[in-house]
């Protein structure tokens, strides 16, 4: 994931404001078809983004600002950060320094050629057994144990790759999909108290509201994410004591 162009040390053309958030927006929409008007809104209030305002008080960007914008929404979308470790990363990188080692939810998978709205198309069984390393038949387990669905086509959707590559690894070491589905109902209890946190936000008209809820949501699944491994490695630490 490279640095944003305000620290990159560019010509200085790219830190002239010329864009209108509506034309920032235009840039990025091609790569994050799900990006808003109120997300940028939201990601300037969180102070990760730092526009200029207009004698009227319109905002406007330079490229660099727009090189800044695609670097939280890359660092959120292909590896889950939450935006308090991605401004960490954007201070560092402003001050010249590497980005810091940060702990979380692994990378996903490159993702795959997309449909007209920038979704990646969804895989066979076959392929998605091969991308993912598992038997057809742990595939279909892991169907049948309900830590994987279909589409109405019996296809995969990419993003449960991770899922997969996970069930694979653990089948490696003789854990087979029936044993996982202590994991689907952890998640589906944390998911609920998550929901709980949210469900008011979520069910509001405004745009911004929305948003904002949906950026709880991410930080919260890093949270709860943290927590399951934290106290796993210290329960496992304890099988290993004398």
């Amino acid at each position: 994931m490279g640095g944003p162009a305000r620290s990159t040390g560019e010509a200085g053309d790219q830190h002239t404001p010329r864009l209108t958030i509506g034309e920032v927006l235009a840039v990025l929409r091609d790569d994050f078809p799900d990006v808003t008007i109120s997300k940028i809104r939201y990601l300037e209030s969180e102070d990760l983004v730092h526009p200029q305002r207009t004698a009227s008080g319109y905002r406007k960007f330079s490229r660099a600002d727009v090189s800044r914008l695609r670097y939280v929404l890359t660092a959120q979308r292909d590896h889950y950060l939450p935006l308090r470790v991605i401004k960490d990363h954007l201070e560092a990188l402003d001050r010249g320094e590497p980005v810091p080692d940060s702990s979380g939810p692994a990378a996903v998978p490159p993702r795959a050629p997309g449909n007209a709205n920038g979704e990646a198309a969804p895989l066979t069984p076959d392929q998605f057994a091969r991308a993912a390393g598992l038997e057809p038949d742990q595939l279909a387990d892991c169907v049948q144990f309900g830590l994987l669905a279909t589409d109405a086509d019996g296809r995969h959707p990419v993003a449960d790759l991770a899922v997969a590559r996970a069930a694979a690894g653990l089948a490696r070491h003789g854990i087979e999909p029936r044993h996982l589905r202590v994991y689907r109902t952890g998640v589906e209890r944390e998911a609920g108290l998550v929901e709980q946190l949210v469900a008011p936000v979520l069910r509001a008209r405004s745009e911004e509201a929305r948003t904002r809820a949906t950026e709880k949501l991410r930080e919260l699944a890093g949270l709860s994410a943290q927590l399951h491994t934290a106290l796993l490695e210290a329960r496992l630490r304890e099988l290993l004591r004398p």
